[in-house]
């Protein structure tokens, strides 16, 4: 192993209780958040395993929705051992090749957004019928402002050099709610928030699959949220084509009203950019991940796109009069 730090032992600790023999254990990779992942072999077989230190963040969550997904019919990794008090989550590997790998290795777009939008209608309509809402937040007005705050919190100082003044940051606040307030009626759906193609797996063996990672964070909201995340992704630039189409397909098969879907597609688009100009400083800045700010040329692009839409009015006003010429 590899890995002399305190975690680490206690990690080698806890697998010599568990049945089987493990071997070859070796760190895969850490996160934006606190987590890291190792890979070992269990009598011979790949598995994973979580470690998330439980001062920093619970495991319990994470296991609660992998077995709801599964439940639903869906493909997230399957929780072999769990240890909540010491953060610990022994689970299936699903193997190396996320979307994004298989993107770069020249895989064509449209089929796998084709299957990620696919995983999300089956998601969505299976969701109010078999779904259990149990500890499962609700990602509700209250919630999508107090995200919004991340971009005054943090990439407005790295923008002006100082605090968003309180005035400002009223009108900030004000022109959100007005435009949150505003959306229609939509069902709720189980939200993942981080689904995107570095979260999607083609596991060995069923590549024909959509597994998913990353879930942890998973509430209880608009459907429109994880279609934007996919296809509006902060990290990748997602082709206008399989933007038009992915939206087409998407609605021919979740069942969803139209002019009101697109109301919030248009909205939490805005909203999860806003948010994401504020966690990425906030990563390079308090979390010493400078990598994240490539990603802000990006985000403005995606945010003056999405000011133009009449349903951001309030916003894209205020925008227009306090950081025109950042996010022109």
């Amino acid at each position: 192993m590899n890995t002399p730090d305190a975690r680490a032992q206690s990690l080698q600790h806890w697998l010599d209780t568990l049945p089987g023999a493990f071997e070859d254990l070796r760190l895969l990779r850490a996160d934006a958040s606190f987590r890291r992942y190792f890979r070992a072999r269990r009598d011979g077989v790949s598995v994973v395993i979580m470690d998330a230190p439980p001062e920093r963040e619970a495991t319990e969550p994470f296991v609660r929705i992998a077995r709801l997904l599964e439940g639903l019919g869906l493909r997230p990794p399957r929780v072999l051992e769990h240890e909540p008090d010491s953060g610990f989550v022994l689970l299936e590997d699903l193997g190396d090749r996320t979307f994004t790998r298989a993107l770069a290795e020249g895989a064509n777009e449209w089929p796998l957004y084709q299957r990620a939008l696919d995983t999300l209608a089956t998601l969505h309509q299976r969701w109010p019928e078999q779904g259990r809402a149990d500890h499962i937040p609700p990602y509700d007005r209250e919630r999508l402002l107090a995200e919004t705050a991340l971009y005054a919190d943090w990439y407005w100082p790295r923008l002006r050099g100082h605090a968003m003044p309180e005035a400002m940051r009223a009108e900030f606040d004000a022109a959100w709610h007005q435009v949150l307030e505003a959306l229609p009626g939509l069902p709720d759906a189980l939200v993942l928030r981080d689904f995107h193609v570095d979260n999607l797996m083609l596991p060995p063996g069923d590549e024909q699959a959509c597994a998913l990672l990353d879930f942890q964070d998973a509430v209880i909201g608009s459907p429109a949220y994880d279609v934007v995340s996919l296809l509006e992704d902060a990290r990748r630039e997602v082709s206008a084509d399989t933007v038009a189409r992915g939206l087409e397909h998407y609605l021919a098969n979740a069942d969803m009203p139209r002019a009101s879907f697109m109301a919030h597609y248009h909205v939490l688009g805005v909203q999860r950019t806003v948010k994401i100009l504020g966690i990425f400083v906030r990563l390079a800045e308090r979390d010493g991940k400078p990598r994240y700010l490539e990603h802000l040329p990006r985000l403005h692009r995606l945010l003056e796109q999405g000011l133009r839409h009449p349903e951001l009015g309030p916003v894209a006003r205020w925008f227009a009069a306090h950081a025109a010429r950042e996010h022109a």
